[in-house]
């Protein structure tokens, strides 16, 4: 087995000045030491792996490497017998894809640990149509619904044209919640109506730079996938008793806030940290998304590509062009 060959993506940075990419040829003993050797069939690419596969060594250390994030396969060996060969599991978060090689190779070895047995009624395609983006979507979806009711207001969701938003967007539509989508690609209303999306507004609709501490109420929950100043003003924004789940930074990592709509409204900002959370917690969420947070993952919201596609679907998504998930077929 050790010999065996495989295909994978090659992300390498000789100097400081030089990056590039290629799909080659590797074999199962260059991968690190790990309990669970896997067989992967599926991955998807986040923007994390964009920026992994673009040499960003805040992302990743060291070079070569093979980027993804996200990986679904089968269990080829096992140390200790802590899973059966053949049996079908998940791997995402933790340091895969960053510093260990990831899912955009079709064999990955990782502590088993990092491994999730995949939920009785989900794919190995379908759970990475979700990947880190669903997993993600569905933590800030537990915190806003279990303290904000259904007929309690809007649900504000920013970014919602990305993976993260789009996914948040479909899961809290499908649960009856009134849904604000907010994205800043005005071609994306059709694609957020199709998920279920109430309304559809403009960035500069959630954005306030006057600096007031309280604006007026105007969302009951929201998710934000973005930061920044747009992140400032949706909580200045909230109802009383209000909450906000923020998993993002793309919009910028400083927020402009006082302490008001803390003491004055009972605002929660909750921070979403999918790298590493606790597994019981993680098992918690696959099982909902695998049951009854399941959304309809075809063609509207999830495309297929093969691992030679993979290159200019990274430039799409630097450029700010993709919307929905891309999921990254290795068999193909």
């Amino acid at each position: 087995m050790k010999q065996k060959k495989f295909r994978a993506m090659v992300v390498d940075a000789p100097d400081s000045r030089s990056c590039s990419r290629s799909i080659q040829e590797k074999t199962v003993d260059e991968l690190p030491e790990g309990d669970v050797l896997i067989r992967v069939h599926y991955s998807s690419l986040n923007y994390k792996d964009a920026l992994s596969a673009t040499c960003n060594r805040g992302v990743t250390r060291k070079y070569p490497h093979t980027p993804g994030i996200d990986a679904a396969g089968v269990v080829v060996e096992s140390a200790g017998g802590t899973f059966a060969a053949g049996e079908r599991v998940i791997v995402t978060s933790y340091d895969l894809g960053m510093n260990t090689p990831g899912g955009f190779g079709q064999y990955v070895r990782v502590p088993a640990e990092w491994v999730v047995p995949l939920p009785e009624g989900l794919s190995l395609r379908k759970s990475m149509a979700y990947g880190t983006a669903g997993f993600t979507a569905g933590m800030s979806v537990y915190e806003v619904t279990g303290r904000v009711g259904r007929t309690a207001g809007n649900i504000l969701v920013t970014g919602a044209s990305g993976g993260v938003g789009s996914l948040a967007v479909a899961i809290l539509a499908k649960l009856g919640y009134p849904v604000v989508a907010a994205s800043g690609k005005p071609g994306s209303a059709a694609f957020l109506t199709a998920l279920g999306a109430r309304e559809i507004v403009g960035r500069d609709a959630v954005l306030d730079a006057g600096g007031k501490p309280l604006l007026k109420s105007r969302w009951a929950g929201a998710v934000d996938t973005v930061g920044g100043d747009i992140l400032s003003t949706v909580v200045k924004s909230m109802d009383v008793g209000g909450t906000v789940a923020c998993c993002g930074n793309v919009a910028g990592a400083n927020l402009d806030l006082t302490v008001f709509p803390f003491i004055l409204r009972g605002v929660r900002l909750i921070g979403i940290d999918s790298q590493s959370c606790p597994m019981a917690h993680r098992l918690k969420i696959w099982e909902k998304l695998a049951g009854e947070w399941g959304v309809d993952m075809e063609d509207d919201l999830c495309r297929e590509i093969s691992l030679d596609q993979l290159d200019e679907n990274i430039e799409r998504i630097l450029a700010g062009e993709q919307t929905g998930r891309v999921l990254v077929n290795l068999d193909r």
